[in-house]
């Protein structure tokens, strides 16, 4: 099954591919989406679209994992992201027919370390380990994406619990 794990953000928003079969997972692709600072809102919201339609024309991915939005400062930068994460989920229902599931940050810290209070750079240690590679996976973004994707993989057997 191929995975599509999703950081949302709206200047960068990080995506992983893995396949995942029987307990084995694989590196397909990581990245990031990115939308410059100097357009217009509409327009960066647009470059979301095009550039989520195209993860999905290259990866035919089975399903999406995504992590949920959580802020605790700036509202207003939680606000553009909520609007980019809206239309990650309108891509994600168009082209993933209902396969999409959400996991909290303590919930993907909990799969992949044990410990849901891990800090950073033991989760990217963690991604780094699980899939094999000689190093972090850049940027942050695409590392934080892959962890969803991981998290979905060891989680996905639970059925429709992480659906939305």
């Amino acid at each position: 099954m191929v995975i599509l794990g999703l950081d949302p953000g709206f200047a960068t928003i990080g995506f992983g591919v893995i396949q995942s079969e029987r307990g084995k997972v694989g590196l397909i692709d990581y990245g990031a989406i990115v939308t410059p600072k100097e357009k217009t809102f509409p327009e960066r919201l647009a470059l979301i679209e095009r550039g989520m339609t195209g993860l999905f024309e290259k990866f035919r991915p089975d399903q999406v994992a995504i992590e949920e939005l959580f802020f605790n400062t700036n509202i207003t930068t939680g606000i553009n992201v909520a609007h980019a994460r809206g239309v990650m989920l309108f891509v994600c229902e168009r082209e993933c027919h209902g396969n999409l599931f959400e996991y909290t940050p303590l919930q993907i810290k909990q799969a992949l370390t044990g410990y849901g209070r891990a800090d950073k750079q033991q989760m990217m240690h963690m991604v780094k380990t699980y899939l094999r590679l000689d190093k972090i996976p850049r940027p942050d973004d695409a590392a934080d994406a892959l962890a969803v994707a991981l998290c979905h993989s060891q989680t996905n057997r639970l059925g429709g619990l992480f659906r939305i």
